[in-house]
């Protein structure tokens, strides 16, 4: 039996069927009509299919935009809140302001009182005394704990029996920059400082005193501060890649005792350097019998120099 459809109109087998809206489903205009409708639960099935995806999408996007919001709003006020307030109050301090963490070794006594002139004449009015990292150096800290291998006969296991603690040696790797003459004298004194630091009081006058101990002070005060260390290494490079910078010393200003006539002394530090300085932390027996490690543990001992 042929069906027809025109116009809006449906005729079967000659009848005016009188429905101008086709109906939903197989057995609709454009497909196999001997298919017939599909079963209800098939249907059924298919609806609830779309059904439980547009839900899942609606729950994954308004999930995911309640995210979005919370992210966004986070040091906000909740959603609907009338007024704007932040959760925590903004304060201003000038005492971390004030605070100096820069990386610095400190002038002896043994060399304070040839600070006063000559070439170590920068570290007093520059650093204040010190030799000081311009840039963040990079610094290669080690700490050991020493055990004794035993190893009876017959075990599958050894024993370790602790022999003691020791705190190693440190890499100071630091960048220095020379752009003018005030910087090149900086450097200069740099130089002296860690020539003379790792020099006995030896010659005319001398005392045979060994190297002088400095303190190590750097990044506030529960990293470095006051460490004694000895400068058992020092190495600076001098590119031929970049350039010099020229600085002089007025007569007289090398020395109290000068006796370099009236000529003007010349150097010139590269603009571009980098200082690598290996310390040891170095502790007396008297400074040893005075540890507390329950002070230490707790940080009372901050200032006394134990690492």
């Amino acid at each position: 039996m042929t069906t027809y459809f025109k116009d809006g109109i449906i005729s079967k087998g000659g009848v005016n069927m009188g429905t101008k809206v086709p109906p939903k489903g197989f057995n609709a205009p454009g497909q196999n009509v001997s298919s017939g409708n599909a079963p209800g639960f098939i249907s059924d099935a298919v609806e609830g299919a779309k059904k439980i995806g547009q839900d899942i999408f609606n729950g994954i996007s308004e999930d995911a935009g309640n995210l979005m919001s919370d992210l966004r709003s986070k040091n906000l006020p909740g959603k609907g809140k009338p007024d704007f307030q932040a959760k925590q109050s903004a304060s201003f301090t000038t005492q971390l302001e004030e605070k100096d963490w820069r990386v610095k070794l400190s002038v002896p006594k043994a060399l304070k009182g040839q600070s006063g002139s000559g070439l170590l004449t920068p570290l007093r009015l520059e650093g204040d005394g010190h030799m000081v990292f311009p840039y963040t150096p990079t610094i290669i800290v080690s700490h050991s704990a020493n055990y004794n291998n035993i190893s009876p006969i017959h075990n599958n296991y050894p024993f370790y029996a602790y022999q003691n603690s020791s705190v190693d040696q440190m890499t100071i790797v630091g960048q220095f920059y020379c752009q003018n003459s005030l910087e090149a004298k900086y450097w200069t004194a740099c130089l002296h400082y860690l020539r003379a630091m790792t020099k006995m009081d030896f010659g005319t006058f001398s005392s045979g005193a060994p190297p002088p101990i400095c303190k190590l002070n750097g990044y506030g005060d529960y990293v470095f501060n006051n460490v004694p260390v000895i400068i058992t290494n020092f190495t600076v490079d001098m590119p031929n890649e970049v350039d010099y910078v020229s600085c002089n010393f007025q007569p007289g200003e090398i020395s109290p005792v000068d006796t370099g006539g009236n000529t003007t002394r010349f150097g010139w530090a590269p603009a571009e350097s980098q200082f690598s300085i290996t310390v040891q932390p170095i502790y007396s027996r008297d400074k040893q019998n005075k540890f507390n490690y329950r002070n230490f543990v707790t940080g009372n001992d901050l200032g006394k120099g134990y690492i």
